[in-house]
């Protein structure tokens, strides 16, 4: 272990920094190789993960750890594993999605996605030299692996616990509603993480590991509007001879209205280390067999992200009147929204103790004071655990960055791209976390910080 690496124990007391250090000698290079490529060749769509939940529910059980899988349909499940304490300490959760954005097959993922599916883009792994792509690498699956790496390791070093360690990996955690096929239409928006809680895999406190070299309290909600643009259904050869309001046309002025007020709603939000944005993501009307005439509705999807301190119902009125001031602007526009979909923004209290924890862990690998990144609007399963009462972190690894990497970097590539070198950095703050949480009596990290 080198001067640098030992840093990381910067702060820990004789006994823990020894159990730590013991859990990090299981950590390597080539095992997180063999995780990540493991996690990489088995596709995990949304509403899709059931046979990956199996892989790793039979790898952590492999390695000495309680673990289960947990199905909510015949095609979806979580997996989670259990190392057991004495019961006299706190239970902490290490937690990580499992499901990707994007299906890594044609008939889905194209056009949208570009005009062909590159090899990232598929659930294959690649290695150059110390990066691994294929879809999902980074996020959520090297994530994944660092979380079973952490709990794997902790079971071989044979540390006494005093709380329960729990590794949980949730189905459904991407920001998307049932793909074509699907005979539920609860497939994602942290529906996985949800039904973990319900069935009882609950703990004191959590993790959750993804994207982003910082420690995260707080984090952005989201709301989506569906915008119906009304028109007149008419004929290409009645243009000139009745009235014409052709509502596509129209859902055009309605999307450059809102790209102008999404900028200026980001701003009003921004605050802590968040600012929330929001996109047009689609658009649906007419029919493309039939060039020949207008529809009579436009519809848009928006994705609304909302701070921790914003409603989903205050952010519908503040669309509404985005909406309003369109009207008055444009005569004769006839446009209505509904909201969908609602998913609150958290906010976990930074004197928490797994936020103490965390910290004084990157503290001390980086040998500084905390560093935030701020400006932040992703969403993630953290908002499903805290708005059910379980304060939680949110802790990752950067985006790998041009100068690693003989490929550009674009979003889908930090997506499906990861340094086996961050993730052994990664899976020992886990450790470091854990140790430093589950080997404590309840009374110690629920008093006060001094």
């Amino acid at each position: 272990m080198n001067d640098h690496t030992a840093a990381g124990l910067a702060g820990l007391d004789g006994r823990r920094r020894a159990w730590a250090e013991e859990a990090w000698r299981h950590v390597s290079g080539d095992r997180l190789r063999e995780l990540i490529i493991g996690l990489v060749g088995i596709p995990s769509p949304t509403g899709d993960e059931g046979p990956l939940a199996a892989h790793i529910a039979g790898t952590l059980g492999a390695s000495g750890c309680s673990a289960a899988v947990q199905p909510l349909d015949d095609r979806q499940a979580n997996a989670w594993a259990r190392l057991d304490g004495d019961g006299t300490g706190p239970d902490l959760m290490l937690y990580a999605p499992i499901d990707t954005l994007t299906v890594g097959e044609e008939s889905e993922d194209l056009p949208w996605i570009g005009p062909e599916l590159r090899d990232d883009m598929r659930p294959r792994a690649t290695v150059y030299d110390d990066l691994v792509t294929g879809l999902g690498a980074s996020n959520p699956k090297g994530h994944a692996a660092c979380v079973m790496m952490a709990a794997e390791a902790i079971a071989l070093a044979g540390i006494p616990l005093t709380g329960d360690l729990v590794a949980a990996f949730g189905a459904g955690g991407m920001p998307t509603n049932a793909r074509p096929g699907s005979t539920r239409y609860n497939t994602g928006q942290g529906v996985g993480c949800s039904f973990l809680l319900e069935q009882g895999v609950w703990t004191d406190y959590a993790v959750i590991a993804k994207p982003g070299w910082t420690v995260s309290h707080d984090e952005v909600g989201l709301v989506w509007f569906e915008i119906a643009v009304h028109g007149t259904h008419t004929y290409v050869g009645s243009r000139h001879r009745l009235p014409y309001d052709n509502a596509i046309a129209r859902a055009g002025e309605v999307a450059r209205h809102l790209e102008e007020w999404f900028a200026e709603y980001a701003d009003r939000h921004t605050g802590g280390t968040v600012a929330p944005q929001g996109i047009i993501s689609s658009v649906r009307g007419g029919w493309p067999r039939m060039a020949a005439v207008t529809p009579a509705v436009c519809t848009l999807m928006v994705d609304l992200r909302i701070a921790p301190d914003t409603t989903p119902t205050q952010a519908k009125r503040e669309f509404s009147a985005a909406l309003d001031a369109l009207r008055a602007k444009v005569p004769g526009l006839d446009v209505t929204a509904r909201m969908v979909l609602a998913v609150p923004g958290t906010r976990t209290d930074p004197r928490d103790w797994v936020c103490r924890s965390a910290t004084a862990g990157w503290e001390a690998f980086e040998g500084r004071g905390h560093e935030a990144i701020r400006g932040n609007s992703g969403a993630t399963d953290a908002n499903i655990l805290r708005g059910r009462g379980i304060p939680t972190v949110r802790v990752g690894m950067p985006k790998v960055a041009d100068a690693e990497a003989p490929f550009e970097i674009d979003f889908a590539r930090g997506m499906n791209t990861v340094s086996v070198r961050a993730m052994q950095k990664l899976t020992r703050h886990l450790i470091r976390t854990a140790v430093d949480t589950v080997t404590r009596t309840r009374a110690e990290v629920e008093g006060e910080p001094s």
